[in-house]
């Protein structure tokens, strides 16, 4: 039986197409007989960039407050790592949010 996890990646809009092609790549959001599955939805992001960083949106020392969207994919164990270098590969920012969380079962 696979192990199974879920990535959370938040992602400015304008980079939304380029990831689905990064994830489609290494075949992240295979379930049974279906492929490209993700789920996406709009939210608000905030962050203060600190002294030494080269943010994407924003400036040292201010907050920024911006739209993103949150992308969720499912994965296979053995391809988290492959699938990881890929969302940085075409992710805009400097420190991306990834969130991996490991799942029980999957598509029940």
């Amino acid at each position: 039986m696979s192990q199974y996890y879920k990535l959370e990646i938040y992602i400015p809009e304008s980079h939304f197409a380029a990831l689905q092609k990064a994830l489609r790549i290494v075949d992240a959001g295979h379930i049974g007989n279906y492929d490209s599955c993700l789920s996406y939805s709009r939210v608000i992001g905030m962050w203060r960039p600190l002294a030494g960083t080269h943010p994407y949106i924003g400036s040292e020392n201010v907050m920024s407050e911006e739209e993103e969207l949150k992308v969720e994919v499912t994965i296979v164990s053995d391809k988290l790592e492959e699938t990881l270098s890929a969302v940085k590969a075409v992710h805009p920012y400097e420190e991306p949010v990834i969130n991996v969380i490991k799942l029980e079962k999957v598509g029940i």
